[in-house]
């Protein structure tokens, strides 16, 4: 019997997961989370900074289409801001690692570390195992954790926390395009 109850507890747990998805039109609720200069980063205390927050997921820093992608955000900032858009990254990486990333490539967004995966499963965003990979980083030849792998998706809330716009099939080196040509259609 405890067998049994144990199983439907688990199902009723990984129901409830699916059902804390957020939808468009839908507030998306606070969260946290460690930035690369390892400070505590929330969603109520950066909505409002501007019209619009971008939150784009990617799998890892320090891999190409990731690379790309956080690269394609640093050089279209100017256009962001005119469409008033602001924009955070957030992969399964650990905060040490974002800071090399956005050093490395010169970053002028905040990344935020969801190593466990809860702001993922909080948007819906599939996830998988983490791992380790081997870059080398000033000359230093250096491991990276990843605690989760999240996929490559895009979201965007406005000033209230809305969710406007979600992309589950984003393409690296286009999303930033794609958002800001979203944004203008909206002013």
């Amino acid at each position: 019997m405890k067998k049994y109850f144990f199983i439907l507890s688990f199902i009723t747990a990984a129901a409830n997961i699916s059902f804390s998805q957020v939808e468009l039109g839908e507030k998306v609720p606070d969260f946290s989370a460690t930035d690369q200069n390892g400070s505590i980063w929330s969603l109520k205390n950066n909505l409002g900074s501007s019209d619009y927050l971008v939150i784009y997921f990617y799998p890892g820093a320090f891999t190409g289409g990731c690379t790309k992608q956080a690269c394609s955000y640093r050089d279209q900032k100017g256009n962001l801001m005119a469409v008033g858009a602001s924009v955070v990254g957030i992969s399964g990486d650990k905060p040490e690692t974002q800071r090399l990333f956005a050093l490395e490539n010169q970053l002028n967004f905040t990344l935020l570390s969801d190593e466990s995966g809860e702001i993922a499963t909080l948007l819906g965003v599939p996830q998988k195992e983490g791992t380790t990979i081997n870059r080398e980083i000033n000359g230093k030849a250096m491991d990276l954790v990843r605690g989760t792998t999240i996929q490559r998706w895009t979201f965007i809330l406005d000033e209230k926390g809305i969710l406007i716009y979600k992309d589950s099939e984003v393409n690296a080196a286009e999303d930033s395009g794609r958002v800001i040509k979203f944004l203008s259609s909206l002013k």
